[in-house]
C-alpha cells in the first residue's frame, strides 16, 4: 500500500511544488504494535487538515505531494540521521534529542509514544518503508520541474499551534498568523520571499519570518537558490481555520484561507514564469 499521493497539475504546469509531509493520519500495520496512541492524539499532532487547505493547488498549475502516514511513524521533516538515543538506544548515530527525532519517542504533550525503545532493525525498517520513498518522490518531482522550467519552488506546507512558550521568561505568547521559514532568507530568492510576505499581509494576516520556525530539514536540504531550486516552509496558525479545543474546522474561515492559499500558488507560478534565472535572495 502506498502512503504517498503525488498529484500533477490539472492545467498549464507551473514551477511550484507543494509538499505536505505532516497531515497524514495512518499508522501502518508494520509499526502499529510499536506505538501507543489514539486517533484523536494522531489528529492533534498532525498538521491538521493542511492537505485539504492546499487541495486546490493542482488546478492552479502546481504539483501537490502529500504523505498519508502519521508522523508518529516517521517525521519526514527531519534528517534520517536525526536519531534520539533514548528511542533507538543502540544506534551508532544516536544523540540526546528531547523526545522527537526522525522517529518520535513521545507526543507533543509529553505522553510516551513508543511502547518500548526501538531496535536498529525496527528503526531502519521505518525509514526504508516510509521515509526513503517519500523523499525519493519529492526529489524526483522537484528534479523534473527543474528540468522543464529551469527552476522549482518547493512550498513546504505546515501548521502550528496558535501559541507557544517565550524563549525568554517561559510565558506563552500568541504566534503570528503565518510564519515563512527560509533560514535567514537563504533557501529562496528574495523576490519569492517578498511576494509571500506581501500576499499574506494584503489578506489581512500577520507575518513573522523564521520565528519560531526557520524551516526544517526539507527546507534546508532542498533550498539551493543558486541551482534554481528554492524552498520555503510556510507555517499556518491553526486558530485561523480550526477550533484547537475540538479539532473541528471553522468552515467559513477555512474556505477563506483556502482561497488565500490558492491565490498564493497562482502568484508564485506567475512570478516564476515571468522571471529569468533567480539568484540568491
Amino acid at each position: 500500500m502506498s502512503y504517498i499521493e503525488l498529484t500533477r497539475p490539472h492545467t498549464t504546469p507551473s514551477a511550484v511544488l507543494v509538499e505536505v509531509p505532516h497531515s497524514g493520519l495512518q499508522v501502518p500495520p508494520e509499526v502499529e504494535p510499536e506505538i501507543q496512541s489514539t486517533p484523536l492524539a494522531i489528529l492533534r499532532d498532525s498538521d491538521i487538515y493542511v492537505d485539504q487547505l492546499y487541495q486546490g493547488a493542482p488546478k492552479n498549475g502546481a504539483t501537490l505531494l502529500v504523505s498519508r502516514v502519521s508522523r508518529y511513524v516517521v517525521d519526514l521533516n527531519r534528517g534520517p540521521d536525526d536519531v534520539d538515543s533514548a528511542a533507538v538506544p543502540r544506534h551508532p548515530r544516536g544523540r540526546h534529542i528531547p523526545a522527537r527525532g526522525v522517529v518520535w519517542r513521545a507526543r507533543t504533550d509529553g505522553t510516551p509514544l513508543l511502547r518500548t525503545p526501538l531496535t536498529i532493525e525496527q528503526f531502519s525498517r521505518r525509514l526504508e518503508l516510509f521515509y526513503d520513498p517519500y523523499h525519493q518522490v519529492l526529489r524526483e518531482a522537484a528534479a523534473q520541474i527543474l528540468r522543464e522550467h529551469g527552476r522549482v519552488l518547493i512550498l513546504a506546507a505546515h501548521s502550528m499551534p496558535s501559541s507557544g512558550r517565550r524563549t525568554v521568561g517561559g510565558g506563552r505568547v500568541r504566534r503570528a498568523d503565518v510564519v515563512p521559514g527560509t533560514r535567514g532568507r537563504s533557501t529562496a530568492d528574495g523576490r519569492i520571499i517578498d511576494l509571500i510576505d506581501s500576499h499574506f499581509r494584503e489578506a489581512g494576516l500577520s507575518v513573522k519570518h523564521d520565528d519560531p520556525y526557520r524551516g526544517g530539514w526539507t527546507t534546508s536540504s532542498y533550498g539551493a537558490p543558486k541551482r534554481g531550486q528554492h524552498a520555503v516552509q510556510i507555517e499556518l496558525n491553526r486558530a485561523l481555520y480550526v477550533d484547537e479545543r475540538t479539532s473541528e474546522i471553522k468552515k467559513e474561515d477555512f474556505v477563506k484561507l483556502q482561497a488565500v492559499l490558492e491565490q498564493l500558488v497562482v502568484k508564485l507560478g506567475r512570478l516564476l514564469r515571468a522571471s529569468g534565472q533567480f539568484a540568491t535572495g
